[in-house]
């Protein structure tokens, strides 16, 4: 196994319980119990699991009604236990955040097998979020609340979407990629414009105008900033 998993395991008879734990455990993974909803519940807060094995008939809160509160906040797999084979009660579990649902008695095989199945699937989802969320990171540029993505073209101050024309977007691309680097007229000028520059007075009114859009007070620039007889920066924040 190439992560140790960490499984809990609720359910009010001890016996079973037990014996579920030490099932898993003897395949490599990381248990917890607990004998009801309120026990269960605080085991996740201590230290959320992999996946819930949650037993439906429970004194002091039953499974349906935990479930239904760990997924206000929790994603991971939990399949449903219960001595009860009728389909109104599959179907309650499932549609109360259930993804799977065993029926008492079973082998500590076809457990296993939904364990294995549940823990797949959840980390390939978590694996699919992760690259998504490091692909995004790869095109969002932040300094303090100034926010550009140089994919969707958006730009945002303080959560606030800015719109910039396609030269202001640029120049801010250009600046914001690099916090701190003073970049002259005549620089920005030729990488944005892709020739050599024949009069940088063009950038100073872009940069009046981005300034007019991403400042709260354009007079005292928070990010904008000019550093004189050299160039323009986007001043790194703390």
């Amino acid at each position: 196994m190439e992560q140790q998993y960490q499984v809990l395991v609720v359910e009010d008879d001890k016996e079973i319980r037990e014996g579920i734990a030490i099932y898993l455990r003897s395949q490599g993974y990381m248990v917890q119990q607990a004998a009801d909803g309120i026990e269960g519940l605080k085991a996740i807060q201590q230290s959320p699991p992999h996946l819930a094995i949650v037993d439906v008939m429970m004194p002091r809160m039953d499974g349906i009604r935990m479930v239904m509160k760990l997924r206000q906040k929790y994603d991971f797999p939990v399949i449903m236990l219960s001595a009860k084979s009728e389909e109104v009660d599959k179907i309650m579990g499932l549609n109360m955040g259930a993804d799977d649902y065993v029926t008492k008695p079973f082998t500590p095989l076809e457990l296993l097998a939904r364990v294995n199945s549940q823990l797949r699937r959840y980390s390939k989802y978590l694996k699919a979020l992760g690259d998504q969320e490091q692909k995004k990171d790869e095109h969002l540029f932040s300094v303090g609340g100034l926010e550009l993505n140089d994919e969707t073209k958006e730009v945002f101050v303080d959560g606030q979407p800015v719109k910039l024309t396609p030269m202001e977007f640029k120049i801010l691309q250009l600046l914001i990629k690099s916090p701190g680097r003073v970049f002259s007229a005549e620089e920005i000028y030729e990488r944005v414009w892709n020739e050599n520059p024949v009069g940088t007075d063009t950038i100073m009114v872009h940069i009046r105008n981005i300034r007019g859009k991403i400042e709260l007070n354009p007079r005292e620039p928070k990010y904008l900033k000019v550093v004189w007889g050299v160039g323009y920066k986007i001043e790194k924040q703390a």
